[in-house]
């Protein structure tokens, strides 16, 4: 079955933030220059959803505040998926893992197996939901894109062994936040690490989360927030 790329589709996408409080750092890497999707652009680590990221199973979940952002405003709640997604992305494009150490049970989908054999279960405790996006209309790729923020700390294997990343990301390098808009970057990535920088160090998710909504009506700027506390009433 023939897949049509321009389609829509859900992505997830990371934000390693290295020592955020004193020196804050982030992992970037360069897309080639045949990619279809943001060709020589810097980039963070992140991919579409696979069918397979819904089945996976954590071993310690997202935060509730940050699972309820990630439905608003969604057909249906992936949550699950994303934040699957965005732990196989950041190993598969850095080869760096978020995980607890722990043993595998049942059929390992073929994605998972590299991630598997290094003994470690994914952990989504530590992203934070930051930021979404969706790509315009008349791309030749299209995404729903959620932005994780993971402090490094987390991060269960060395930080600058990148030996079991694949080739997607070129030059993968930790780049000084403060330096990284000197890099040649999409729009929504300058836009998103304006939002880091207000952010760095801070170890809570936001209560209120950015949305760059595309569609083929209008460009918005909205804020997924919650909904307000409804009043209750006595009988």
């Amino acid at each position: 079955m023939t897949v049509d790329k321009s389609q829509l589709r859900d992505a997830a996408t990371v934000i390693v933030l290295r020592d955020p409080t004193t020196a804050p750092h982030v992992l970037m890497g360069q897309r080639g220059a045949q990619a279809a999707f943001m060709p020589n652009k810097f980039v963070f680590p992140g991919g579409a959803v696979d069918a397979e990221d819904a089945d996976i199973s954590l071993a310690a979940p997202l935060p509730t505040l940050c699972a309820e952002r990630l439905a608003e405003d969604s057909a249906q709640n992936i949550s699950h998926a994303l934040a699957v997604a965005a732990i196989r992305e950041l190993w598969e494009e850095t080869g760096l893992i978020l995980g607890q150490r722990g043993d595998w049970s049942g059929d390992i989908p073929t994605d998972w197996q590299s991630y598997a054999t290094t003994g470690h279960r994914p952990d989504a405790s530590a992203l934070q939901f930051v930021f979404r996006a969706i790509t315009p209309p008349g791309r030749p790729r299209r995404f729903d894109a959620r932005f994780f923020l993971a402090d490094a700390a987390h991060v269960a294997t060395d930080l600058d062994d990148f030996s079991a990343a694949c080739e997607e990301l070129s030059h993968l390098q930790w780049v000084p936040l403060k330096d990284a808009r000197r890099f040649d970057l999409p729009f929504i990535t300058e836009v998103v690490l304006a939002e880091i920088a207000a952010r760095a160090g801070d170890p809570e998710p936001p209560a209120s989360v950015p949305f760059f909504r595309n569609d083929d009506e209008a460009s918005l700027f909205l804020r997924l927030k919650g909904r307000p506390p409804q009043p209750s009433h006595s009988e």
